[in-house]
């Protein structure tokens, strides 16, 4: 039986198509134009006037969000953990630790800890902030909360534990139940640590082990460590003046208060209801609050772009029909059609300069945007507020959303879009927001602004060899293999950071990743080795590799302000992603494993 697809379903072939228009509208491939190309100028021209606009309102860069400290402490509890679990400090002596220390509890530890039973490593240990596993699922649970990638695609493992996502686009409980099922299978709960973050990571090059430390008097001890926490981990705010004269309740989407708001958000239908930011979270949470609250304000920076996303009930026939291993073959299948894709892009470009062909790039990409300005149009039935809620930029300046209801929630009487024109809110009085001399009163403030951008983790100060810090090394520029290793940081591996291959599907990448990781430690144990090491050499290839595949354009710079270009901050070219396309991502790291010795190097007692 072929890997089951989306047209595996009734009526499903023409969805699939559409979700391929979305891939192949950054394909270089040449299509035919219907307008002229001073039509496509004048947009460009629009894009970088509403960039400098934002810009001109703020210094760019991550400085224009603020701790949560001080009187905005409350915002960053848990209020998800049935209570504070009290426990002794764990404290690993000399014939104590463990061989596989994870910082962080979400996909990357689970799925990478479930390729590491399956080589035979037992003592495992995952040390998580929240109150169970789950990462990005343990701590988004806001109304509404769904994957906005195919689930058959996104949720890792089905293969492994037998399971069939129930939705096309399984939302948020159903996740956070399936990495809580992947921890039980693979019997993961055992030596866990929740409610506990990891503060320092530091190599101990006489006893060849990292020590690490947590802000609950920890010392553990872990002969390799990996960083699963990711880029998007930690709330941020934004600093807007006079946060703490508000009088209302307020919290952050990711401690989402359901107690205040009740579970079906059915205490809210007297309540006026503030949410600031218009990004993935606020798209999925603006509908239902449109549909339960007595008002709704929506205070926007920079619109989101929001096209369909066709969601369905998993039929129970489409799913009895599949057989073993059907996730890995549909998963080999799509890597198989971006490797077709790839080689036809590359046919297609011979014969053509650079300049056209990334005219045709923007070109193309223009057009799938002014699409989405014409949904937009065909929707919201206020010229104004249609008009504001247009984006202009680039298709994947900022993340891409897909929702059916967000758009229409904007036709309610009691919805109100607050546009800032750029500038964001700057200032909170007692009562609420305040924006151009008018303070919106609201009885709750909701802040959905995100999570700060991190190179490898949350608090954690990580030292390798020589007493050199990982931010020390990373001030001149990235230096990563694969982006996951990175030299002097022996028995380290970085899961989901920068200088691997993007992925909207993150999933993907942290597969490819987690079995990576899981060769190299299975070849460490199994050679009789105590450490492994990328090679400078190895390093600096990577770091060329990634120079090399960004791109020879200005499109980062010219991107609006947001976290894919760290809101808008010059960044040098290494600092970033490796764009040179997943399958040869994949090829290069099955390149790495063939001929460990070049690339590694490897110390024993």
């Amino acid at each position: 039986m072929s890997a089951p697809t989306d047209s595996d379903k009734p009526d499903a072939k023409a969805k699939g198509e559409k979700a391929d228009k979305f891939v192949m509208s950054f394909d270089p491939s040449e299509r035919k134009e219907r307008r002229p190309q001073e039509y496509y100028d004048a947009i460009k021209a629009k894009f970088a006037e509403e960039r400098d606009l934002r810009l001109g309102y703020r210094p760019p860069g991550t400085e224009i969000y603020r701790e949560l400290d001080g009187a905005m402490a409350e915002l960053e509890q848990d209020p998800y953990a049935e209570g504070w679990e009290e426990r002794d400090p764990i404290i690993d002596g000399d014939d104590d630790g463990v061989d596989v220390l994870f910082i962080g509890g979400g996909f990357s530890a689970l799925l990478t800890s479930a390729r590491l039973r399956e080589k035979g490593v037992e003592s495992i240990r995952i040390v998580e902030r929240g109150a169970d596993v789950g990462g990005t699922w343990y701590w988004n649970r806001y109304p509404g909360v769904a994957c906005d990638v195919v689930a058959y695609d996104y949720l890792p493992l089905l293969d492994e534990m037998n399971y069939v996502p129930t939705r096309h686009y399984a939302e948020g409980p159903e996740i956070f139940a399936h990495c809580q099922a992947i921890a039980r299978k693979y019997e993961l709960y055992n030596h866990a640590v929740f409610q506990t973050t990891v503060t320092s990571t530091v190599w101990n090059t006489e006893a060849q082990h990292w020590d690490v430390t947590t802000d609950r008097g920890d010392k553990m001890r872990a002969k390799f460590v990996v960083c699963a926490n990711g880029t998007l981990a930690k709330p941020r705010l934004a600093r807007i003046d006079g946060m703490e004269s508000y009088k209302g309740k307020s919290f952050h989407t990711s401690r989402w208060d359901y107690d205040f708001t009740g579970q079906d958000l059915e205490k809210l239908g007297d309540m006026r209801v503030g949410i600031i930011g218009t990004g993935a979270s606020a798209v999925q949470i603006v509908p239902n609050l449109g549909a339960n609250a007595k008002e709704v304000y929506v205070f926007q920076r920079t619109p989101s772009s929001i096209d369909i996303r066709d969601d369905w009930e998993t039929q129970e026939e489409w799913a009895a029909k599949l057989q073993p291993g059907w996730q890995a073959k549909r998963r080999a299948k799509i890597i198989s059609k971006q490797r077709a894709m790839a080689e036809r892009s590359k046919e297609l470009r011979g014969g053509i300069t650079r300049e056209e062909k990334i005219r045709r790039q923007e070109n193309n990409n223009i057009d799938l945007m002014m699409r989405i300005h014409k949904r937009i149009d065909e929707t919201v039935e206020d010229p104004e507020t249609a008009d504001a809620l247009k984006p202009w930029y680039m298709m994947m300046c900022k993340r891409p959303c897909f929702h059916n209801d967000y758009l229409p929630t904007f036709n309610r009487p009691n919805v109100h879009l607050v546009d800032t024109l750029g500038k964001g809110i700057t200032e909170i009085g007692e009562k609420g927001p305040i924006f151009d001399g008018v303070e919106y009163e609201v009885d709750l403030l909701i802040y959905a602004t995100g999570f700060e951008v991190q190179q490898t983790g949350i608090y954690n100060r990580i030292v390798g060899e020589h007493d050199v810090e990982l931010n020390d090394k990373y001030a001149s520029g990235i230096r990563t293999m694969l982006g996951i290793h990175t030299a002097g940081f022996p028995n380290m591996f970085i899961m989901g950071g920068y200088q691997a291959s993007f992925q909207f599907n993150l999933t993907d990448l942290l597969q490819v990743q987690g079995d990576h990781i899981a060769t190299c430690i299975d070849h460490v144990r199994s050679h009789g080795y105590d450490t492994i090491d990328v090679t400078p050499e190895a390093e600096e290839w990577w770091v060329q590799e990634v120079i090399a595949h960004r791109g020879k354009t200005t499109r980062n710079q010219e991107c609006t302000p947001g976290y894919y270009n760290f809101e808008g901050q010059e960044n040098r070219r290494q600092d970033g992603n490796y764009n040179g396309g997943f399958p040869a991502y994949i090829d290069h790291i099955a390149d790495v494993e063939a001929d460990m010795d070049s690339r590694f190097i490897f110390t024993r007692d």
